[in-house]
């Protein structure tokens, strides 16, 4: 999936990214919010849902916007979507879980751990697997 430097929504979440690594949050997440708004199709929603979701103070927030973000992606008719796919169910199952929904969590999990085969064969995809493997295993040592 090629994200165009000349897509106005991309622009905005760069940004934000940059206001982001600037210290600026408050300023990033009003361009992930804009982004957000101008979004017109599953891919720019997706892009935006996920950015908007990590200025969240609230988990259930943050499971909102990732849920948001995993339906845009889904909706996606590029196959190369599923590399994104691993990181969206990480997420929700993390929110899951600091909500003590186990059930829910390992469900996502076992979602993410489908999706790792179209993972990079990097640092980023490396971080992506040892997070699931992380969640699973930091559940599977509760006794819910």
């Amino acid at each position: 999936m090629q994200f165009d430097p000349e897509n106005k929504v991309i622009q905005l979440c760069i940004e934000g990214m940059e206001h982001e690594g600037a210290g600026k949050p408050e300023e990033a997440e009003k361009l992930f919010l804009q982004a957000w708004n101008e979004s017109e199709n599953d891919f720019e929603k997706f892009t935006s849902a996920h950015y908007v979701a990590r200025h969240q103070s609230s988990i259930t927030e943050k499971l909102k916007w990732d849920e948001i973000a995993l339906v845009a992606a889904l909706n996606i008719k590029d196959e190369s979507i599923k590399g994104s796919l691993p990181s969206l169910y990480l997420n929700i199952g993390k929110c899951y879980e600091d909500l003590k929904d186990y059930g829910l969590a390992i469900k996502n999990y076992k979602e993410a751990l489908f999706y790792t085969n179209f993972l990079p064969a990097n640092e980023y995809g490396n971080m992506i697997k040892n997070g699931i493997e992380k969640g699973l295993a930091r559940i599977s040592d509760l006794k819910w």
